[in-house]
């Protein structure tokens, strides 16, 4: 028997599952679409003919995200339950991370920020606007260019340099203790006559992983935590290693991107049925 759970969002839909057997999870995927209904069962379809399962081997289906909302009735007369996203984002965050509490991040369209305990359950925070939608906005803007794959790719011959302002630019002395010369005193504030497009399409992933960086630490920081998880679809660009390393290092906290980072919220909703337990 099988759990499948599914993440319907703005832009993609994400499906996972676990075998109740040895509780293994089966590989996880996203489809693209611009129906959100049509995406849902698109991934259904996929998922159950590609790992090949049967219906009357699914015991419950766990659902999430934005466009759970549209879903009033069981899935092809499968049990079907719609699970609060911060409790997914957060169960997701432990589990791929194997942490017992953390600072959760999920950075999709938007970023949703969720404190996580095993055995204390899981509060969001808040988040911010500033997310995949801000990335796809700015690069449509700036850059002509609106497909996540090629901003990424844009991005791996850019130089900050020609973009930010650091701390080293206006100063000399170590005015905050522990404030490094390359830290960022103002993302976009140093933007040259020659910034090429790579320049800005870095530029514009690190001011989006610098304010959602920020924002967690924030939060660790109020919960007296030195973890957090980073999930979502911007968790899993290659560029987010090497920034969030600096921001780990700066201020003396632990980001950790973990293996399918991008389905951490879906894996979490399949986990909330309660029938699989933890790693």
């Amino acid at each position: 028997m099988y759990i499948i759970g599914i993440d319907i969002g703005g832009s993609m839909t994400k499906i996972c599952g676990f075998g109740l057997g040895d509780k293994q999870l089966i590989k996880p995927f996203y489809i693209k679409a611009s129906d959100q209904i049509s995406s849902l069962y698109g991934a259904f379809g996929k998922f159950t003919s590609d790992n090949n399962i049967n219906l009357s081997e699914i015991r419950k289906i766990q659902i999430t995200g934005v466009g759970s909302t549209f879903i009033s009735k069981d899935l092809h007369g499968i049990p079907t339950n719609a699970v609060e996203e911060s409790q997914a984002i957060g169960r997701g965050g432990l589990y791929l991370s194997g942490l017992d509490k953390a600072i959760v991040v999920s950075m999709g369209t938007g970023t949703s920020i969720v404190m996580a305990e095993n055995n204390g359950g899981n509060i969001r925070l808040g988040g911010t606007g500033v997310g995949g939608g801000t990335l796809r906005g700015l690069s449509k803007i700036l850059l002509n260019v609106s497909d996540m794959e090629n901003i990424t790719k844009l991005s791996e011959s850019g130089d900050l340099n020609n973009i930010d302002l650091k701390v080293g630019d206006i100063t000399k002395k170590d005015i905050i203790p522990g404030m490094p010369d390359y830290m960022t005193a103002s993302n976009f504030g140093k933007v040259s006559d020659l910034a090429t497009k790579s320049d800005i399409a870095l530029g514009i992933l690190n001011m989006i992983y610098e304010t959602v960086g920020m924002m967690s630490i924030f939060a660790a920081r109020q919960y007296a935590m030195k973890d957090i998880v980073l999930t979502g679809t911007l968790a899993s660009i290659p560029q987010s290693a090497e920034i969030f390393e600096s921001l780990s290092k700066m201020f003396d906290i632990n980001f950790h991107i973990p293996e399918y980072a991008r389905f951490g919220t879906v894996i979490g909703a399949a986990l909330c049925a309660g029938e699989i337990g933890e790693k």
